[in-house]
């Protein structure tokens, strides 16, 4: 996919070291347990004018998500109508019960600044003991029925372009807690319970082989080490789930992909509550614009990872989280996609950097870019399944994560046999996502 043609976005991140000490940190914690009166004084610690008389502060909590508690906090002044009160109101993003053990919190807060520098996010407000809290980004919130429209499908893969050629991948260790891990005191995992910290690091940074860290390859090897190990069927799973991932990586991550070492900026979590639609009144040039836009929320999964994983990880969004592969996106309704995405990424390239990329056959591209998708449309099955199965153990939200396990999990393994032979070779039907992926119309 133009490989050698460019070298993906490239800039100077010498001014993002450090980035946490620009942000202002709020020494106070989101209490669940006293959700209101706790959200309240993280509020007006940063917002002092919402004490003032007349002011009327109210919450409004959005269930979308399935990892953390995310609260709107409006000031229903007398006299303001929805759009300016909307324009003023902040969004507190609470963290889920234990998710340090999969998300590098020190990197969301990297990845929202480097996406604020490029115009991509929300202005990020302040940072608290358990949370953090940005701008309310006025606009609808997308539905899974409504990512499977065309008008609103490209409009996604337009700023999805914009992410993948504008936004650089930033080098670092992939963060992990290993204190307080499934690998730790009487859990220890047999796949690395002998290692110390530092080759801790190293076996989880040097997973894919060529691949600075981190990346989607880093991520998932570090939940592995964080699945719980506590009965001989966990280790197993684990174990098993290890071998696995090893021949993932002998296969996929050394494909041509777009993007320096194959990798680019990666949402790797839009689901349909991540994109929003904005008001046609916020076109870049002020006027109105005939085709929706949108823009992307929620940044604590974001990774260099192979554009390829991006899509077909977006794709698989379109059933919800019901899992209904029956909505998946067609073979034609992919080729629209990609060929949306495809014009896209190339024009923000030469926007960037002038004459940066030669010449680009762009159905020869789509071509590529389709293929890529189809070999990696196996891979958001076990990324979520051993996320799920982490969730499973440390999450306080009222989720069936077990069972969600199973099902992305079943998806990976479909997907396996298919492109081995097996499920041919022992006379099964197609499973319906796989039906379904491979339907032309």
């Amino acid at each position: 996919m133009a490989v050698g043609r460019e070298n993906g976005a490239q800039e100077d991140h010498s001014q993002l070291n450090g980035e946490d000490n620009r942000i202002r940190y709020v020494p106070l914690p989101y209490d669940s347990t006293n959700s209101e009166e706790s959200a309240l004084r993280l509020v007006l610690s940063i917002q002092p004018g919402w004490k003032e008389p007349g002011s009327k502060v109210e919450f409004v909590r959005f269930t979308d998500g399935i990892t953390n508690t995310l609260l709107k906090a409006v000031n229903k002044r007398p006299g303001l109508s929805k759009d300016e009160v909307d324009k003023e109101a902040i969004l507190l993003r609470a963290y889920g019960q234990g998710t340090d053990l999969i998300i590098d919190r020190h990197r969301e807060t990297q990845n929202h600044e480097l996406l604020m520098r490029h115009g991509l996010a929300p202005e990020l407000l302040a940072r608290f003991e358990n949370g953090m809290m940005y701008r309310f980004v006025q606009g609808t919130v997308t539905q899974p029925e409504d990512l499977r429209k065309a008008a609103i499908y490209k409009a996604v893969a337009r700023r999805l372009a914009e992410w993948h050629a504008t936004v650089p991948c930033i080098a670092g260790r992939t963060g992990h807690s290993r204190k307080g891990s499934r690998v730790d005191g009487l859990t220890l995992s047999t796949l690395d319970g002998h290692l110390g910290d530092a080759e801790f690091q190293l076996a989880i940074d040097g997973v894919a082989p060529g691949k600075p860290p981190p990346n989607v390859w880093t991520v998932i090897q570090k939940w592995i080490y964080a699945l719980p190990t506590n009965t001989d069927a966990q280790r197993a799973r684990q174990a098993s789930l290890q071998q696995e991932l090893k021949t993932l990586i002998s296969e996929l991550s050394q494909r041509p992909g777009l993007g320096a070492n194959g990798l680019v900026f990666a949402h790797c979590d839009l689901l349909s509550g991540n994109v929003i639609v904005l008001p046609n009144s916020q076109a870049a040039n002020g006027d109105k614009s005939p085709e929706p836009i949108v823009t992307f929320i929620d940044y604590e999964y974001a990774t260099p990872s192979p554009a390829a994983f991006d899509l077909a990880n977006h794709f698989g969004e379109w059933g919800g989280f019901d899992c209904d592969h029956g909505v998946l996106p067609t073979r034609a309704q992919r080729r629209e996609f990609v060929a949306e995405y495809v014009g896209s990424y190339f024009a923000f390239l030469n926007k960037k950097s002038p004459g940066a990329v030669a010449a680009v056959d762009n159905e020869a591209e789509v071509d590529k870019l389709l293929d890529e998708v189809d070999h990696f449309r196996g891979l958001p099955g076990f990324y979520w399944g051993i996320w799920a199965l982490i969730q499973a153990e440390i999450s306080e939200i009222d989720f069936d994560y077990a069972s969600y396990a199973e099902t992305r999990l079943g998806e990976y393994y479909a997907w396996r046999a298919e492109v081995t032979g097996e499920r041919q070779k022992a006379g099964k039907e197609m499973p319906l996502r796989e039906r379904r992926w491979a339907q032309e119309e």
